[in-house]
């Protein structure tokens, strides 16, 4: 499960900010998707910002949340939906992203399934900053070509997640990618992950200069596998500018 808002149960980031809510499944890792299931039960709890459940939503009273917080910190942004979304305006997407450039204390960690959108809105929009991180999730080899994709869009770092992880990737071109975030599913109905197919991306990772960090084995819940890989934390990020206060240094897998 995640907290939602200034502090996140999510090892690779510390904050989540969603300026919308929901979103639609377009291949085979959104099925068990986790913020369905957060969507459909905050519903049930009477909570506003859920009265659509799990159908795309915006929250314009969202959008300034970061400029409240002052001491830099890691978000991830829309957690609980995907900023480019089909149903995204382009206009609301475009105040995001002027948002982000403006709390230039922070990193800004945006993931999507949906590279195509993200690399056209960049090109149209400007120069991405430095402190704005821009990822895609792949959980299959089919969908290596989003790697692709966003190999293409101008930023200068660049992250996939493989996660949930459901099957070997096989050889990936890393190239011009900073970070790579692998875990297994989690929930009642996971998919089992194979330790092979997660060190396969760690050999590749390594060979490549990428950062690797291993999120989680998974299980009934994201806890219950826990993190170690071969008797190891590996908890590795992009190595920040030396002018940046955020401590973001490639750590040292903890024994």
């Amino acid at each position: 499960m995640i907290i939602l808002g200034d502090k996140s149960a999510i090892q690779w980031t510390d904050a989540t900010w969603n300026p919308s809510t929901g979103c639609s499944k377009v291949s085979p890792g959104c099925k068990n998707c986790y913020a369905e299931r957060l969507s459909t039960r905050l519903q049930k709890m009477g909570n506003p910002k859920y009265r659509n459940g799990f159908r795309f939503t915006l929250h314009p009273d969202a959008l300034d949340l970061p400029l409240k917080w002052k001491a830099p910190r890691k978000i991830f942004v829309n957690s609980m939906s995907d900023l480019f979304h089909e149903s995204m305006p382009e206009g609301f997407l475009r105040e995001c992203f002027d948002l982000m450039s403006t709390a230039n204390w922070h990193v800004f960690q945006v993931l999507t399934k949906r590279p195509e959108r993200m690399l056209s809105f960049v090109k149209s929009w400007g120069q991405v900053p430095d402190h704005i991180w821009l990822g895609t999730s792949i959980e299959l080899a089919m969908f290596k070509k989003r790697v692709d994709v966003l190999r293409k869009v101008p930023v200068k770092t660049r992250f996939i997640s493989f996660e949930p992880l459901l099957g070997s990737i096989g050889k990936v071109d890393l190239s011009g990618m900073a970070w790579a975030i692998v875990g297994g599913e989690s929930g009642p109905c996971h998919r089992p992950i194979l330790p092979d197919w997660v060190r396969e991306l760690r050999r590749q990772c390594h060979e490549q200069g990428v950062a690797f960090f291993f999120k989680q084995w998974g299980g009934r819940t994201a806890k219950s596998g826990g993190r170690m890989l071969d008797g190891k934390e590996w908890n590795e990020y992009p190595v920040p500018d030396a002018s940046r206060e955020l401590p973001l240094l490639v750590s040292v897998p903890s024994n």
